[in-house]
């Protein structure tokens, strides 16, 4: 089963998913974001970013529920980091009762395999010949190199990461047949551990901290619940710091000062992409490499939302020096002695998949399409996924991006359909004659005409983007739900009391009504204005639709998708279908009102035309 997938009935396509995917391993597929699997490196992103919770990793809760029933030893190996994850219970023995209350026969620390694993380290760096390399302890990394950087595969340091490692003392301590559970924030290991077999570490299954909090909610397992019980040996030292910056070369007193050491250690999306990339291209980078994807593994995809990154750290350090308190040394190093010969070693293979790097040509040639041939119409909205509207037409050559995505392209396949309701109107002053030959026809085409004006007032309030109209005295005309919405709950209930809020006073609704009193004023337009409300950013354009009477407004929220092409076009193409046949024979009757109704809907139109 994929690793991570897309619930397309949840997805709003708000293209934050694309925004942060590093691999471009997310593209727009029948109306929803589809995870393109073999590009995917698990780094969980689009999941903690998906606010509709669309995107979903594997889930093994049912695996391992199934496993533990069985008639099998089944051990849980429990990653450092838990620590932090579970601050809520008061002593990590009560925590232990708890997994072994679940099933487990066997509960261990990851911490000895990473113990094991900085001394492999160690002596890798000791032996140093020339050759720079990659920890390998994230399995995001590797991923990331395995795909987008496979002329780096051969500096991806040849160790298994903590958690294998741990795995290959279970299996020597408590049988080769016993099963083995990872307790893991990482969801990329969901995938990795498949690598392995029995004999070279085999996992049956990951589990990440937010599963491990349905079971026992589930099993109805509180702390209160069940006696104190302590970890199953071996026990590590210091191997409990793995999950944080500089955590796994303390294990093994590796010097990582700036001033001795050779070792960069940094963590997080954006130092990781980018010493990577220095990594990748500079010569002068002689340093090994120590990265971790996310801020550290207290921080990954499968821990609780809003968790605090410092004071999980915290958590794990205090954690870790507690259990120094009862540290049996001699122990410790006996069990590292016996343990010492497995073999730690691992392979990794080129699996390339890096795109073709599209042409100059072909990339304008996008950007031409898109009304974006000037390099000052490059810097883009972000609205699409893409930082610019050059990364948006590169992924467009490349498979992975839609013209619908752009908002620019959407307003200007709407042009056509904007001068076809112009000229729509320029019929109806054309049927004013038809309209004084029967008194009784004319009662009727007013009825149609009235009908029509609900219609124009129904498609206002279907517009996405908000839209009010006010007179001279900042007094409300019409506003239609998007603009409402914008607003938030206060104005939800003022709009159930005042529908459309017609006659409230706009000054009390919104921060920046100077912007239309300007415009009532001086009569000049005020266009892509760009104003705070609260911890949002709406971008406003103001714009008159009768000199120093009547002005309208039209608000975007700069952190929403987009208007889709096929919403607008649909309307609009509903609208004329609907009343063109009638509209040609009605206009004389219509008079001041339709006049009225034909400039507010062309002033929009405009507006919303000039604004995008």
């Amino acid at each position: 089963m994929q690793l991570i997938t897309t619930n397309k009935d949840k997805c709003n396509l708000s293209y934050t998913c694309i925004r942060v995917c590093p691999a471009k391993a997310i593209k727009i597929e029948d109306n929803h974001a589809h995870i393109i699997a073999n590009r995917c490196i698990g780094c969980g992103n689009c999941v903690s970013i998906c606010a509709q919770e669309a995107i979903v990793y594997r889930n093994e809760e049912d695996y391992v529920k199934d496993l533990l029933k069985r008639d099998e030893k089944v051990v849980a190996i429990c990653d450092p980091s838990i620590s932090g994850e579970f601050d809520d219970i008061s002593d990590y023995r009560h925590f232990v009762g708890m997994i072994r209350e679940l099933g487990f026969n066997y509960v261990v620390e990851a911490a000895f395999g990473a113990d094991l694993v900085a001394f492999k380290y160690k002596e890798l760096f000791n032996n140093f010949h020339g050759k720079y390399y990659l920890s390998t302890k994230c399995p995001v990394l590797v991923n990331h190199v395995e795909r987008y950087y496979p002329d780096l595969v051969e500096n991806l340091a040849p160790i298994v990461n903590p958690i294998i490692a741990m795995a290959k003392v279970v299996r020597e301590k408590y049988g080769q047949d016993v099963k083995i559970v990872s307790l893991s924030p990482c969801v990329a290991s969901k995938d990795d551990v498949k690598y392995f077999n029995k004999s070279d570490g085999e996992i049956q299954a990951v589990l990440s901290f937010i599963e491990l909090r349905k079971l026992f909610k589930e099993s109805g397992i509180t702390e209160k619940k069940v006696e104190f019980s302590e970890f199953d040996p071996p026990f590590a030292r210091i191997g409990g710091l793995f999950p944080v910056s500089h955590g796994l070369f303390q294990a093994a007193e590796i010097d990582n000062s700036m001033l001795r050491g050779n070792i960069i250690s940094t963590e997080g999306r954006n130092n990781f992409l980018r010493s990577l990339e220095e990594f990748h291209s500079s010569s002068n980078l002689n340093q090994h490499l120590d990265l971790f994807y996310c801020d550290g593994c207290i921080m990954g995809p499968g821990t609780s939302k809003g968790g605090r990154k410092f004071s999980r750290r915290s958590q794990v350090v205090q954690y870790v020096r507690k259990r120094l308190n009862t540290f049996d040394e001699k122990q410790w190093q006996k069990e590292i002695d016996t343990y010492r010969h497995i073999d730690l070693s691992r392979n990794f293979k080129v699996k390339d998949m890096r795109l073709p790097i599209p042409t100059e040509e072909e990339v304008q040639a996008v950007l031409d399409k898109m009304g974006k041939s000037k390099i000052e119409d490059q810097l883009g909205c972000g609205s699409c996924g893409y930082e610019t509207c050059r990364k948006f037409a590169e992924a467009k050559v490349q498979g992975l991006a839609k013209f619908e995505q752009c908002s620019s392209v959407t307003i200007k396949n709407m042009n056509a359909y904007i001068k076809k309701l112009g000229e729509t109107n320029e019929k109806l002053t054309q049927t004013k004659i038809a309209l004084k030959e029967s008194e009784s026809k004319a009662k009727e085409e007013h009825r149609l005409a009235m009908e029509a004006s609900e219609t124009v007032s129904a498609m206002l309030q279907k517009l996405p983007t908000g839209v009010v109209i006010v007179d001279e005295n900042l007094k409300i005309i019409e506003s239609n739900n998007s603009f409402v919405n914008l607003l938030g709950e206060e104005t939800k209930l003022l709009n159930e009391i005042i529908p459309g809020l017609v006659d409230a006073d706009l000054s009390k609704v919104i921060p920046f009504h100077r912007l239309f009193s300007t415009v009532l004023m001086n009569g000049e337009d005020i266009l892509k204005k760009d104003v705070h409300f609260g911890s949002r950013l709406f971008n406003v354009s103001v714009f008159t639709i009768k000199k120093n009477k009547v002005v309208g407004g039209i608000v975007r929220d700069l952190y929403a998708p987009e208007v889709r092409k096929e919403e607008v076009i649909g309307r609009a193409k509903d609208v004329i279908k609907e009343n063109l046949q009638t509209v040609q024979q009605i206009a004389f009757l219509l008079g001041e009102s339709a006049s009225k109704t034909e400039k507010i809907l062309n002033s929009i139109i405009k507006s919303h035309t000039t604004d995008k």
